[in-house]
């Protein structure tokens, strides 16, 4: 079978430059890297056939004598066959995975850093993070407010300063991984060489161990104990948001890095407001003389009262607005709005003398302009 143009199997044109090359190789070869492709034999030729073009076209004097001869300018022509084993090839090509002395490395999470939030190998094992509710008053929401709460975590030993070691002393360099906090297996296969790497489970990954366990931890660098945290709260919070505190979550073992406390607010129902955003709302319930007259109520705020004008023929159900007398914005100048609704008080029960009033103002054409003559002797037989 005549094997393909390089230039081709890269996908790139014959005047690409080097870093197109390796470009156009690393994409090919991370996409069909035979473990994360196991069993495929298609993706198994494309990594080979692919390592084969990149190291003709990476070379200037075997590119320039392809351009010139073709496959048959490259001695007999240059196959995955050259190489001894899978491996050799990763290695051959290592400079362009990152370093290191395979492609696993790159791939896989290999070398000497350890993946997510513990630093370097040795660094100890990140901390968890802790998770609390916190609630608040809408006045606490409304302006921002300072708490302080007790809770249960990891912190520090202090009697090895999270070391772990009896009195600080140093650790050692575990024997198993030689400090690289993993181990490689090597095993073969038809497809040649594959390298499997596991963390090491004598130091789980942290590449050293601890020779002598303190007494007051066994050892973590840690222990269980009661702290105050602090929270500053900013105005304007709402129900189901949070806020991280950063690296004041359960301490790492051996001095591996803290998590973080995850606050989550919780807004306690109001005895008066009812919140739509950052206004809220108030029901002002008013006597049926009053909204006609109109009058003045002390209402209750977020911060004491407030006096509010009932101008006379207000229409029950209206909104009046009091501003700026809601929550404070969240990250920005300005509050909410205090909206009052307006409700007509209607007794359940009157004495005799009300509902002779009550009689006497059916009649009168302001009170009840629709009303009819027909209209007051039919109400009149069932009032009476």
């Amino acid at each position: 079978m005549d094997k393909r143009d390089y230039y081709e199997v890269l996908g790139v044109s014959k005047s690409a430059s080097k870093d197109e090359i390796k470009k156009a190789y690393r994409k090919i070869a991370m996409d069909n890297h035979p473990d994360r492709n196991p069993d495929n034999k298609e993706a198994e030729e494309r990594f080979k056939e692919a390592s084969e073009a990149y190291e003709i076209l990476s070379d200037e004097e075997k590119r320039a004598k392809y351009d010139r001869y073709g496959h048959s300018g490259l001695r007999g022509g240059q196959d995955y066959h050259g190489y001894s084993n899978m491996n050799d090839i990763f290695s051959q090509f290592s400079d362009i995975f990152g370093g290191g002395g395979s492609i696993f490395d790159d791939i896989f999470g290999g070398g000497s850093t350890q993946r997510g939030r513990g630093g370097r190998r040795g660094a100890g094992t990140p901390g968890s993070d802790l998770r609390v509710t916190l609630k608040l008053t809408l006045e606490e929401i409304a302006t921002g407010t300072t708490k302080k709460v007790k809770i249960r975590k990891h912190v520090t030993c202090d009697s090895c300063s999270g070391s772990g070691s009896e009195g600080g002393a140093a650790l050692k360099t575990c024997p198993t991984c030689k400090g690289s906090g993993e181990v490689r297996q090597v095993s073969r296969s038809v497809f040649g060489q594959f390298v499997n790497i596991q963390p090491c489970s004598t130091c789980g990954g942290e590449g050293s161990i601890v020779d002598k366990p303190c007494r007051k931890c066994q050892g973590s660098g840690r222990v269980q104990d009661e702290a105050t945290v602090k929270i500053n709260v900013p105005a304007g919070v709402s129900e189901g948001s949070y806020m991280t505190l950063r690296g004041e979550g359960n301490a790492g073992q051996r001095t591996g890095t803290p998590g973080d406390i995850i606050v989550i607010f919780q807004e306690v129902p109001h005895e008066y407001f009812r919140r739509e955003g950052d206004d809220i709302l108030y029901e002002l319930y008013v006597s049926f003389p009053d909204i006609v007259l109109g009058a003045e109520y002390d209402v209750p705020t977020l911060t004491g009262k407030a006096r509010l004008k009932i101008d006379a023929g207000t229409q029950p159900g209206k909104l009046l607005r009091m501003r700026e007398k809601g929550v404070q914005h969240l990250n920005r100048h300005g509050a909410g709005d205090e909206l009052v609704r307006i409700n007509v008080i209607v007794p359940k029960k009157v004495n005799a003398k009300e509902k002779e009033i009550l009689k006497e103002l059916l009649n009168q054409p302001n009170i009840n302009p629709n009303k009819t003559s027909d209209e007051s002797g039919f109400f009149n037989r069932f009032t009476k």
